[in-house]
């Protein structure tokens, strides 16, 4: 009979070190004209290194560090760096015009000399609020709707709010499409839509019953 081992067979952990790089949560966002808009990212680099600064830029990074769009006029109080916690670059940008159209790029700069930027960047699409009137002509006793549409899909799906010119409320009703029955006179005028919580509001139609 053999005697028992007494060694144990030791297994090698190896520990995987982290590469550098940077991770958008979406490479396409759609954002309503003079909301806020949130790009979600984070990053890794290698230990021993300690990040020294982050910042968000409109242009690849080629033989220059690209500019800091906090610094940028344009921006400058409506970029807010959200990466409070290691590892993440949120970034928040208020009061989206169509001149924000286009791709975000996060940069870090670490010691020893250590660069990345995530070249995939993020893409900013702006849309604005339109009203769309089915049917165009209307006459009295018809139904009709009104649907307040974007020209791309917001990544937030809104609540939306319409209100009437000349209503003594001006809010009439939070449904989309806003749906009329048997219409009279009395729905006649002009009708826009807002996204709650946003100042913005869609260029108005105007409903003449017939």
């Amino acid at each position: 009979m053999s005697a028992l081992s007494t060694h144990f067979s030791v297994a090698e952990v190896v520990v995987s070190q982290p590469e550098w790089g940077v991770y958008y949560t979406r490479s396409y966002i759609c954002g309503l004209k003079g909301s806020t808009v949130t790009m979600g990212c984070s990053y890794t680099y290698p230990h021993g290194y300690t990040v020294q600064r982050g910042f968000w830029s409109r242009e690849l990074a080629t033989d220059k560090e690209p500019p800091d769009l906090s610094l940028d006029p344009k921006y400058r109080g409506r970029v807010q760096y959200l990466g409070y916690t290691p590892g993440d670059c949120k970034l928040s940008l208020s009061g989206v015009t169509e001149q924000d159209q286009g791709k975000y790029y996060f940069s870090f700069i670490t010691t020893y000399g250590g660069k990345y930027q995530g070249k995939d960047g993020v893409y900013l699409s702006v849309s604005e609020l339109q009203v769309e009137m089915i049917p165009g002509s209307v006459i009295e006793g018809r139904d009709v709707t009104l649907t307040c549409k974007t020209t791309c899909s917001l990544t937030v799906t809104p609540t939306v709010t319409w209100y009437k010119t000349g209503s003594p409320s001006s809010f009439i009703s939070s449904c989309n499409p806003l749906r009329l029955q048997s219409v009279s006179q009395r729905d006649a005028g002009s009708y826009s839509c807002a996204v709650q919580g946003e100042s913005y509001r869609s260029p108005a139609v105007t409903l003449d019953v017939q």
